[in-house]
């Protein structure tokens, strides 16, 4: 076995998933407080502002169908390699944005290569591990990625309020050079063997239908994709209602998703806890009872008119700690049962959740009104969906055969 195909140890593992899962949050919860002020500077609608988180989103999506063919076909390094190295050059050109439509098509460049390093580091975790041992490494990862989601809104927060919204988008740049230099100097090749045949489109659809057929592949993606459904509804809607309906700074709205984080953080370390004693399958079923309590605590207080910062921030504390456990186990289960086909199993979940996402983040643009009510009833419904799925079809089928 060559160096550069040796195993990492655990901790460079761990490390790699958290800076390179950490991109994700790194890209959208850093710049979520400046959302109204580049709404204002740049004197664009509700619906192109919300666009500089969708089509990213979307475009993270189909960038991840590319990805993961590629890194089969090629190797996990390069593909991460190049596309971190891309994501610096469009952190840049964020920076130099005039206008929204210039905002938005960088935004669907760092969404694309940004689906490179996702659903390479998901695919690094079988390519390393068994589906039960890559499920505590992803939730060890993810751990780091908690710590990633705490800092980047209280940084965004006060570069924000104090420097500008540009200054986001140069902590991005700076992190994600940062995550280069690690990948490039302490992280091994893990694909053990190459499919040459991986990006020939006859093998390629074929490799998609096994895998969109396998019932685990299925209920794991599919919950995967509704619990970020609902986290991406308070993502991209919470700036507003924090800073425009409830009247927090940039800085105290960085505070209070940095709060919710930090409850996720809580979840995959609780996540760990139960895959010892109850699998993948009963850690899942636990995270829901908190999925839905936070879920239908907001949507209830929203419909009674009460609109204060705690009538949001402590539901989705409860929802942020059912879904560290969700997406832990989610983005785990659903590459299980495919060692040979992890990179086309973890671009098509992602691809699923990418779309979920475009799609709530066009119904949010158009649904925000000056109430908490459209943020509280999409998390509501986010928490419904996840807690049905969590209880019925991972349930007969989320144990891999």
């Amino acid at each position: 076995m060559t160096a550069l195909t040796r195993r990492p140890s655990a901790l460079i593992a761990a490390v790699a998933l958290a800076l390179l899962l950490g991109l994700q949050p790194v890209t959208t919860d850093l710049y979520l407080p400046a959302l109204p002020a580049i709404q204002a500077e740049l004197h664009a609608s509700m619906h192109a502002t919300q666009l500089t988180m969708a089509a990213l989103l979307l475009a993270f999506g189909f960038g991840q169908l590319v990805a993961g063919p590629v890194a089969d076909r090629f190797g996990r390094r390069p593909v991460l390699l190049t596309s971190l190295s891309v994501y610096l050059l469009a952190s840049f050109a964020a920076v130099l944005a005039h206008t929204i439509e210039a905002l938005v098509l960088v935004r669907v460049v760092q969404g694309a290569v940004m689906a490179g390093v996702v659903v390479v580091a998901r695919a690094m975790v079988r390519d390393l591990y068994a589906p039960h041992e890559g499920a505590r490494i992803m939730s060890l990862g993810m751990s780091g990625l908690g710590v990633i989601a705490i800092a980047s809104p209280l940084l965004g927060g006060w570069l924000a309020g104090h420097l500008g919204w540009h200054m986001a988008f140069v902590a991005a740049a700076v992190i994600a050079l940062g995550t280069l230099g690690f990948v490039a100097t302490q992280l091994p090749e893990t694909l053990r063997q190459k499919n040459p045949q991986a990006l020939h489109p006859g093998p390629l659809l074929d490799a998609w239908a096994t895998v969109l057929r396998h019932p685990t592949f299925r209920a794991w993606a599919g919950l995967s994709a509704a619990t970020y459904g609902g986290l991406f509804v308070f993502l991209a809607g919470s700036s507003f209602v924090y800073m425009q309906v409830l009247g927090l700074s940039a800085a105290q709205y960085g505070l209070a998703l940095g709060t919710s984080s930090l409850a996720y953080l809580a979840g995959t370390f609780v996540c760990r806890r139960w895959l010892v004693r109850h699998g993948m399958v009963g850690a899942v079923r636990r995270a829901a009872w908190f999925t839905l309590a936070g879920g239908l605590s907001m949507a209830a207080l929203a419909a009674a008119g009460v609109q204060t910062v705690w009538a949001v921030l402590v539901p989705q504390l409860l929802f942020a700690f059912g879904h560290g456990t969700h997406q832990a186990c989610g983005q785990t289960g659903a590459v299980g049962p495919f060692p040979q086909q992890a990179g086309v199993a973890s671009a098509l979940a992602g691809f699923v959740l990418a779309v979920v996402a475009f799609g709530i983040g066009q119904w949010l643009g158009q649904a925000l009104d000056g109430t908490t009510k459209p943020l509280a009833y999409g998390v509501a419904a986010g928490s419904v969906v996840t807690v049905l799925i969590a209880w019925t079809t991972v349930q007969r089928h989320g144990d891999a055969p």
